[in-house]
């Protein structure tokens, strides 16, 4: 329990025991009504990493977003280790929200297999992952669909992961899905280069037949890509000496990069690591870092081959020579953020 929420819990006691601080528990409890209706409705899917992890402080941090739940699913690491990642980060973060166990399968019903270069938990090899705390009995797609139903046209989907919790959900009830107010998918290689393969990223790669799901379901959808995390938007060991300094939460976000930083040291990128979750949720949080966004069709590859779980964006207004453009534009491609201030912006909310 953050200080805030020991603050109102206690004077809310004392309420109840003591007349006298009727008035206090009055102004509580009309700050928190108020806090609630202006902070956005979340639910964030993750495959948790080191990456999911970061942003998922982020989030807890920020005060701007309501989390209503966290539903995690095979990555970066299998089901039960992103579930206990998950709720790590929210324990690091003195954040309270329930976490719910989605897929381990793929859309096609294969088993995900995890792939990892944040270490076998994902967090670093660094013996970080030490919650006791437990997942909700209530399955991830489940949650969604009833906390949507709940709440029409105002709940957002923030996806860190493969897309597979959101695809099976708009599956099972397509109407419902379309009531989903934006999700935002951090996936694609944008209009750049890929990870998983010269031209597709790893959350799409992971499951393509998914990220297809989602793309033609009509949903409103900002896709955060991977060239939006090179250059200045990448964090430097000095950075990362900066957040270890900062108190238990960045020593924690610290720890759990140590693998990734090695391996980035091996692929002759030594001093400089992506972290495009982090960044996704800043695009999230803070509309004043997106500095340009593009009206898109996305159509993303699942056939085997070199493009395998390739994402081609048509650009509306963009007249191409043979391709027609006659799409729906349901994604939001950002193509430009706040690169050079990524990292200040995020210790400053962390702290």
């Amino acid at each position: 329990m953050d200080k805030m929420k020991l603050k109102a819990f206690i004077i809310i006691s004392l309420c109840l025991i003591f007349p006298v601080f009727s008035a206090a528990c009055s102004k509580v409890q009309n700050d928190k009504l108020q806090s609630t209706k202006e902070m956005r409705k979340v639910i964030i899917d993750t495959d948790t990493g080191a990456d999911d992890a970061s942003a998922l402080i982020l989030a807890a941090k920020s005060g701007k977003l309501d989390i209503l739940g966290v539903t995690t699913l095979v990555g970066n690491v299998d089901l039960d280790q992103s579930t206990k990642n998950a709720l790590s980060a929210l324990e690091i973060a003195g954040y309270s929200a329930p976490v719910y166990q989605g897929s381990s399968e793929n859309c096609k019903g294969k088993k995900i297999k995890a792939k990892s270069v944040f270490g076998s938990d994902g967090m670093g090899d660094a013996g970080l992952i030490k919650t006791t705390s437990k997942a909700e009995p209530e399955d991830a797609i489940d949650f969604i669909l009833k906390t949507v139903r709940q709440n029409p046209n105002g709940v957002e989907i923030i996806s860190l992961g493969p897309a597979t919790n959101i695809a099976k959900a708009i599956e099972r009830d397509p109407e419902t899905m379309k009531k989903v107010k934006m999700i935002w998918s951090m996936g694609t290689a944008g209009l750049g280069s890929g990870n998983a393969s010269p031209v597709a990223e790893f959350n799409v790669y992971a499951d393509p037949d998914a990220y297809k799901v989602m793309l033609d379901s009509g949903v409103n959808i900002t896709v955060i890509g991977l060239n939006m995390c090179g250059d200045e938007a990448m964090w430097t060991d000095e950075q990362f000496a900066k957040l270890k300094k900062s108190g238990e939460i960045g020593k924690f976000i610290d720890a759990s990069f140590s693998k990734i930083r090695e391996f980035y040291a091996s692929n002759q990128s030594s001093g400089k690591v992506m972290n495009c979750d982090a960044l996704a949720m800043m695009c999230v949080i803070n509309p004043d870092f997106v500095k340009d966004t593009v009206k898109c069709h996305g159509s993303c590859i699942t056939t085997k081959g070199e493009t395998f779980g390739e994402v081609i964006f048509y650009k509306e207004g963009f007249t191409y020579d043979v391709a027609k453009n006659d799409f729906d534009y349901n994604v939001s491609l950002i193509n430009d953020v706040d690169k050079a201030n990524y990292f200040n912006l995020y210790l400053k909310t962390i702290k």
